[in-house]
Order: structure tokens, then sequence, then C-alpha cells
């Protein structure tokens, strides 16, 4: 499994996360190609290599065009105002895919929340200061487009470190952390911890992008790591200001999970086992089975993770009869797998592509679209798949 792990020790920003990410993908180019899509101009992007209390890394800078030709920092233009319809509107008429318009849409919908809860106003009324510059429409549309060229299977991360004392920005003097980070933390069940450094460590965009893409707070899983991305901040803590981004494999610890029913409707049994799915278990299915006295009663299998065990078994014992349920880690080998898309005679067909250790490949089309190509042609799957 494809993990990413956010080290967020030195808290965590728009611009560091485009830093670090950029650094995971090593393609700069292809990334100012996507975000050319926006459409957005009067900007320029500057990525460069620089050092941090000794530690090399790439740092991050919008330049705003002005009218009159001159350019400035975004730190300096954060008072442009703009309402969600506005950023949602730039984003969908741009060419970007749409799972970069899906993410970057969710990031910015939990920042006018907050702004909206922090300033007693709606959804609609929210005017966009600090978020609705430029540079930081770039920093969340950048982001979406970079984690989607890398597509992890999972993303954690650390615990937030979050500064103290005050900063200016276009509400005036506030206390860190700002009243937005705080909201969105509150929101979005983010765990952070004030640490002992002057100044604000997390943005309302880091917050809002963190929260956007991990529900998983912690230690660094075990994980063999294949590349490390450092995103450097701009302000000076006193040591390292660094996002730092880990690339590897997680190789999970599954577990099956077991428990006999005899005494559960078959209406109870089917929806028990979507719930089991909707959650998140690898998989969940029913054997019929003898038990005691000869009653015919079903056997309930789920495969899952081990961080998924209590949640799962409280689903089982809230939707079912049962009273008790057995579970036991298991190994299992996945074959590499990826997925592609092909253009047919039929129309378009994902296929799974999957690899064996000895290096054999076989292709697979994709249930979904083969059902979906048989339903408008009124061919059968059979001579589709063919």
């Amino acid at each position: 499994m494809r993990v990413l792990y956010f080290d967020c020790s030195s808290g965590i920003s728009g611009n560091m996360t485009l830093g670090a990410l950029l650094e995971v993908t090593g393609d700069e180019q292809g990334f100012l190609t996507e975000l050319k899509k926006l459409k957005l101009d009067e900007y320029e992007i500057i990525i460069e290599k620089k050092e941090n209390h000794g530690i090399s890394g790439t740092y991050v800078d919008v330049k705003l065009t002005r009218n009159d030709g001159k350019k400035s920092s975004g730190a300096e233009n954060k008072h442009e105002h703009r309402h969600l319809g506005d950023i949602y509107e730039l984003i969908d008429k741009s060419g970007l895919e749409t799972e970069v318009k899906t993410l970057s849409k969710e990031i910015f919908l939990k920042v006018a929340k907050a702004e909206a809860k922090v300033h007693g106003k709606t959804l609609e009324q929210v005017h966009f200061h600090e978020v609705g510059a430029v540079d930081s429409i770039i920093d969340i549309v950048g982001t979406s487009i970079l984690i989607n060229q890398i597509k992890p299977d999972e993303i954690y991360a650390s615990i937030l470190n979050e500064g103290r004392g005050y900063i200016e920005c276009a509400h005036g003097k506030l206390s860190v952390p700002v009243p937005a980070t705080t909201e969105i933390f509150a929101m979005n069940q983010v765990i952070f911890q004030q640490i002992d450094v002057d100044t604000e460590l997390v943005t309302p965009t880091g917050a809002a992008i963190i929260a956007t893409l991990t529900e998983h707070y912690g230690n660094m899983p075990k994980m063999q790591i294949n590349k490390v991305g450092y995103g450097l901040g701009s302000r000076e803590i006193g040591y390292p200001n660094v996002l730092r981004v880990y690339e590897g494999v997680y190789e999970e610890k599954l577990y099956v999970m077991e428990t006999n029913i005899d005494d559960s409707t078959g209406e109870e049994l089917g929806y028990t086992l979507e719930c089991l799915l909707e959650a998140g278990a690898k998989d969940a299915f029913y054997e019929p089975i003898y038990m005691k006295k000869n009653r015919p009663a079903y056997k309930l299998t789920v495969i899952c993770e081990e961080r998924q065990i209590e949640d799962l078994q409280e689903i089982i014992f809230c939707e079912t009869t049962t009273i008790g349920i057995r579970y036991f880690p298991v190994e299992r080998k996945v074959l590499e797998r990826k997925i592609e898309v092909e253009e047919t005679e039929l129309g378009e067909i994902r296929y799974k592509v999957v690899k064996t250790p000895g290096g054999k490949e076989f292709r697979y089309p994709e249930y979904e679209d083969v059902r979906k190509i048989a339903k408008k042609t009124g061919k059968s799957m059979r001579e589709i798949i063919r």
C-alpha cells in the first residue's frame, strides 16, 4: 500500500506542502503544466532550492503581477476578496482533472465553513481574504494536483505542532492559533498541540489541507521509505522550519473477524454487510453453517486492518444479535496493480492491470464499465469482454 506521512513538527502551510510534495514527485514541469489549466492570470510561481538551519529543501513562493506590471509576494496581497462560489467557478471552468477539482473544492469548503462560523455568516456571505488570494488558490489547487499525481492509498500525519502568541493578519492582531485555524481543528477532529514558539506554525490553508487529506494522526506507521520531501517555510522559528513528507510502502497487518449468527433476519444481515464495507472493511461475506441443536445459521467473516477492529466490532454488535466475535491476525500477498484507461470501439474501459512476482502481467476489464456498455448496447457481458 502506497503511503504518505506528513511530519508536521514545524507546522504546515500551503507553500510548505507544495515544496515537500514537489520533492516527492520530482516533476516540477509536469506540475506547472497542470497548474496552467487553472487559467488564473497575474501571478508567477517561484520554485527554488534553499537551506533552512542546515536543512536543504524546496521553497515555493507566488509573486502576484499587478496591472502596472510590478510584482509582489502573496503575503502583501491577501486582501483581495472572493466568495466560495467564485472560487468554485474558477476551478470548475478549468481543464484540471475531476479528482483535482473535487479535492480542491473540498479543501476550500473546510475553510469556508470555519470562516462562516468565526464571523457568524452563511457560506454564501463569507468573503475570503487570505484564502481567496491568488497565492492560496495556487497552494490548494497545487496540492490537489500533486496528490493526484502521487495517488497514495493512505495519508497519515504527525500530531500538529502549533505556536503561540499573536500575529498580524487581515482582521488585525489575532492570537495563535487564529480563529479560522481553530475552527478547522475543531470541525475535523485534527489533533494538535501548542509548543513554545512565538508565532503561527499552522496556517488556515495548511490546517484545511491536512484536515482533508487525513484522519490518522500520530507516529509514523511501519513503512519502507522510498522518498522524503522537504518543504521550507519562511518564518524564523529558531530551528528548521520544514514540513517533511515521507513516501513509502506500508505492509498492512490484517485481521480476520468471525462470528456465528442464527437469529438475525435477512434484512438485518444484508444491512450489516453494507455498513461494514462502507466503513472500510477489506472484505465481508457470509457462509451458511449449522450450529448447535442443528440450527441453520450464517458465519460472518470480515477482513480488516488492525486499527479498524473496534469500529467494525461496534457495527456487528449493534446491527446483529451476536454476543461474541473472534479475531486473529493473517498474512496475505497482494499483486502489484494499477488502473489503465483504454478507448475501445465500444467505449472507454478501465482495466485492472496486475503483475505476478515472476513478471507475468494480466489485464481485467472493470465490471462497472463492462456493465454500462452491456446496458447501452444490448450485447452480453461475455461478448463485450471478448
